[in-house]
This record gives C-alpha cells, structure tokens and sequence, in this order.
C-alpha cells in the first residue's frame, strides 16, 4: 500500500544531458503528485534535454553546495547522462551521504555507473540494465535480473518497462525514511 501523503519530504532528481527520457519525467510528475517538493539538479545550470528528444527541462540548480542533509532522497535517471554525472565529484559525495545517511539511493538502467563510481555497492543487492551488468558485478554487487530491487535504502531497477514498481518501492522507501 503507497503511504497516504508525502507533502513533508524533498528529493534531489540528478540530472544531465541525454538523460533517458521517461526515466526523469516519470519520477519528476510522480513524486510531485504525491506531493514531494523535488528539486532538479544539474551539472551546471543549463536546462537538459532527454536522449529522445524531450526537453529542455530546466533545472532549479546544480549539484555544487548540495547538501544531503537538505534531502530525503535522490533519484538518479539512466539513459547516458550517468556518465556524466559519476565523473562530478560533487554528485559523487552527495550520493555517498544519502546512503550512508539511511536516505533512499533510487538508480534505474544506465544509473547504476554513478552509485558504482560513489563505491557505495559493493557486497549490495541490485539490478541494471543487462548492458552494464558486468560493471555491477565487477563493483562487488549480487546483479539479480528483476524489475525491482530493493536492499536497505537501494533502491535500482531495469529498465523504464520497470517504472511502475521502482516508483512504488521509492515512495515506500521515503515514507520510511528520516525526514530531512
């Protein structure tokens, strides 16, 4: 059962160019329609455009000075823009913090190289993309091909065919979550 109300939580959407399209805008209406105040981040302050097209979409600010602390959760989009967020440091330690803050990591497809880049999965439960499941495996993970994952506050699916159940696993992952 999805929790009632979520209007006292905040999440932090990481975003880049060539994000997979439905995998930033299906979590961004989402959790907006549940109520959670999310805040678009950037690598600079450029809105980004999906990898099929869809865009721009602005970003509210970037990921310099955030702060987990400020946040419940992070949502990070696949597509080909994890390959640029895992090379900012910034996004890097903010994605150290949630986890090791008890705050649900969300990570879908491609997603997965920025969780690997924070080092934060080895010895963890998780899913991707068949693509880069070798990358998973390598890092340490326990790669398992199901539509959803959940192990502690990790939270990783597929593919967008598994949009329906990684957002009700998120949004049961912030309702148990510390508040920000």
């Amino acid at each position: 059962m999805l929790p009632v109300a979520l209007t006292d939580k905040k999440v932090l959407l990481l975003a880049a160019d060539l994000f997979e399209d439905m995998e930033l805008l299906y979590p961004l209406y989402r959790l907006r329609e549940e109520g959670v105040e999310v805040t678009v981040a950037g690598l600079d302050d450029q809105p980004v455009s999906g990898k099929m097209g869809h865009g721009p979409v602005p970003v509210d600010t970037t990921v310099d000075g955030l702060s987990a602390a400020d946040f419940d959760g992070v949502v990070i989009p696949g597509g080909f823009a994890p390959d640029k967020l895992r090379r900012s440091e910034s996004v890097l330690s903010l994605v150290r913090d949630f986890d090791a803050t008890g705050k649900p990591v969300a990570f879908i497809c491609h997603a997965g190289w920025v969780p690997i880049s924070a080092q934060i999965l080895e010895g963890r439960r998780a899913t991707s993309v068949g693509a880069i499941r070798d990358d998973m495996v390598n890092a340490g993970v326990d790669w398992v091909d199901e539509a959803t994952v959940v192990d502690g506050t990790l939270i990783s699916a597929r593919t967008p065919a598994d949009l329906g159940p990684w957002m009700k696993a998120l949004l049961a992952g912030l309702d148990a979550a510390p508040h920000a």
